[in-house]
């Protein structure tokens, strides 16, 4: 889906909700927006936020049972956090490796790095069946560093 366009995209996605059994609201329409739109991995209060800018009436349980369910449709991915608030991200990329920043939230998606044979040697040596894994690696970012040099 790397050649996909946003609107393509939101076509898929919301395609996807509907194959599920939900209704396309209007405010499931601008929380698949707000996501497609973003390179921030957001919290659900930027969500909510964000898209009572477009549609005034969103409600913050509506955002949080509409991004449990776009996690759960693979739409979305969770993003830890260390003070055990979580973000999400738009899945769009496929299993990919995360680098986020920790000062605005921006995420860099990376590969290149086969780590598949060390996982599956790891569970070996442990009696495991690793069947997934996530990496999420968290810094600063060249824009914010810059910006904390200024100050």
């Amino acid at each position: 889906m790397k050649n996909t366009t946003p609107k393509s995209l939101a076509n898929i996605w919301l395609q996807k909700i509907k194959e599920n059994g939900q209704r396309l609201t209007h405010p499931r329409r601008v929380i698949v927006e707000i996501f497609l739109n973003s390179k921030r991995a957001l919290e659900p209060i930027e969500v909510y936020d964000l898209g009572r800018k477009t549609y005034p009436k969103l409600g913050l349980v509506t955002v949080y049972r509409t991004l449990e369910s776009m996690e759960k449709l693979g739409l979305l991915q969770k993003v830890h956090q260390s003070q055990g608030c979580n973000r999400y991200i738009s899945a769009t990329h496929g299993h990919q490796h995360l680098l986020i920043c920790n000062s605005c939230g921006r995420v860099v998606y990376f590969e290149g790095f086969d780590l598949e044979q060390q996982f599956n040697q790891l569970g070996k040596k442990l009696g495991y069946h690793i069947t997934d894994h996530w990496l999420q690696l968290f810094g600063t970012c060249h824009q914010c560093q810059s910006k904390s040099k200024i100050r």
